[in-house]
């Protein structure tokens, strides 16, 4: 009887361990342009019992507070990259998390360039997933990561008053 309760256990804990590891491992990444199809950094996504962490690198953006989203096609065909569809929002929210009617699936808190123009900022989507279902960033069709020329207020819509898109990256496996 002894061995047959350390066996079930040991299968129960197999299991687990198998399905927390792939969890662990879902990734996507993102190789972000600017309008001209240079490519100035990347994005990588990684799932987590939270949501998805996004981090960003990126260099030749204008120094200061920039506005980024996850937008709902992935297709960023420069130089407005309006192609990549509006925010990521499969829940039908209004913009912005200090909008009492939002958030957006797809929206991020700003990012901040250097004097140099470089900028590294790390954000976790609890409203997302790289999973199945609605808010898998996986869907038919694609999503993107946008970044925008001025500063999200959190609130407007469409987008916050965040200003012209500057640069967009893919999101894939």
């Amino acid at each position: 009887m002894k061995f047959k309760a350390l066996l079930t256990a040991a299968v129960a804990l197999a299991s687990f361990s198998c399905a927390t590891s792939a969890f662990a491992q879902a990734s996507a990444h993102a190789n972000i342009v600017n309008a001209a199809g240079e490519k100035i950094g990347t994005a990588t996504l990684t799932s987590s019992a939270d949501g998805v962490q996004i981090k960003v690198e990126v260099s030749q953006l204008a120094p200061g507070t920039h506005g980024i989203h996850i937008h709902a096609v992935g297709k960023c065909e420069g130089p407005d990259f309006k192609t990549a569809g509006g925010h990521f929002n499969p829940a039908n929210k209004k913009h912005g998390k200090d909008n009492p009617d939002g958030p957006h699936n797809g929206d991020l808190l700003n990012l901040t360039a250097g004097s140099d123009g470089k900028a590294t900022a790390s954000f976790l989507d609890a409203n997302v997933t790289l999973g199945n279902g609605a808010n898998s960033l996986f869907q038919p069709g694609g999503t993107a990561i946008v970044i925008h020329a001025g500063p999200d207020d959190y609130k407007t819509d469409p987008a916050g008053n965040s200003g012209a898109r500057i640069a967009c990256g893919v999101i894939e496996q």
